[in-house]
């Protein structure tokens, strides 16, 4: 299952702090995708993953627009 979390229009650190409670949420194994327009977001969610022992699956930028989607781990 995939939750979406849109956090586009917001800057650091909230797209971070909404991630967070939101992967609470999940199962282990469960993916969230977390959408942003906030470019320091990319070593944001890379640090984040790596404190939090969750799996930074993918990152795409398009257009501005910033595509995550981790996995609870």
């Amino acid at each position: 299952m995939t939750t979406t979390l849109d956090t586009k229009g917001m800057n650091c650190p909230l797209p971070i702090l909404k991630a967070k409670k939101a992967i609470k949420g999940l199962a282990d194994g469960e993916t969230l995708q977390v959408l942003s327009t906030d470019p320091g977001s990319v070593k944001d969610f890379e640090a984040f993953c790596r404190q939090s022992g969750d799996e930074l699956l993918d990152t795409q930028e398009a257009d501005g627009e910033y595509t995550y989607m981790i996995k609870k781990g």
